[in-house]
C-alpha cells in the first residue's frame, strides 16, 4: 500500500537575513541549492546558521556563498566541519551568466536573504541581486509601515 503524501507545502526556514531586507533595495531573487558536508546538514536542521556579513560572490563559472556561518555539530566528533568555510551554491550555467552581467553594474550586490529547507528536504539557500538604500530611503520605508499600519488600526473599528 502506497503512503499518503503530505500536503504541507511550507518551507521550514533555518535563518534569516533581516540586515539584508532593511539595508537593501530586492531587486532579483533566485534560489540556490548548497554543497554542504554531512555535518553542516545536522547543524542547519538543528538551526545553527548565521548569515550576518554574508554574500555570494561569483568566480569563474561557479557562485560561492562567503562569510556565512553554520555551527559546527556537537555528535561529529573529530569529522566536523569549518564554521565559516566557502560553499559552492548550485545555480544553472544561464543564471550564473545572467546575475555576472548585472553585477558588472555599478552598484549591485549578491547577497542571501534566507536559509530553508524545501518540502523535498533539501537545504536551499535564496540569494538576492540588490542596490544598497540610502538613508532617506530607509526613513521613508519605516514611514510607509507606520502609515499602513495606522490605516489596519482604523479599518479594524469598521470590521
Amino acid at each position: 500500500m502506497a503512503r499518503p503524501k503530505k500536503d504541507n507545502n511550507k518551507k521550514s526556514s533555518v535563518t534569516v537575513n533581516k540586515k539584508a531586507y532593511r539595508n537593501f533595495e530586492i531587486i532579483d531573487k533566485y534560489e540556490a541549492g548548497m554543497s554542504l558536508t554531512g555535518s553542516e546538514v545536522k547543524s542547519l536542521r538543528a538551526a545553527a546558521a548565521d548569515l550576518d556579513g554574508a554574500y555570494a560572490r561569483i568566480q569563474g563559472n561557479e557562485c560561492w556563498l562567503v562569510g556565512a556561518t553554520i555551527a559546527q555539530y556537537e555528535q561529529s566528533g573529530i569529522y566536523n566541519h569549518e564554521p565559516t568555510r566557502k560553499r559552492k551554491l548550485l545555480l544553472h550555467r544561464r543564471e550564473i551568466a545572467k546575475i555576472r552581467v548585472k553585477l558588472e553594474q555599478r552598484g549591485f550586490t549578491f547577497v542571501p536573504l534566507k536559509i530553508y529547507f524545501n518540502d523535498r528536504g533539501l537545504a536551499k539557500t535564496q540569494i538576492a541581486l540588490v542596490r544598497g538604500k540610502r538613508q532617506y530611503d530607509k526613513r521613508q520605508t519605516l514611514a510607509e509601515r507606520d502609515q499602513k499600519r495606522s490605516l489596519d488600526r482604523a479599518m479594524k473599528k469598521y470590521r
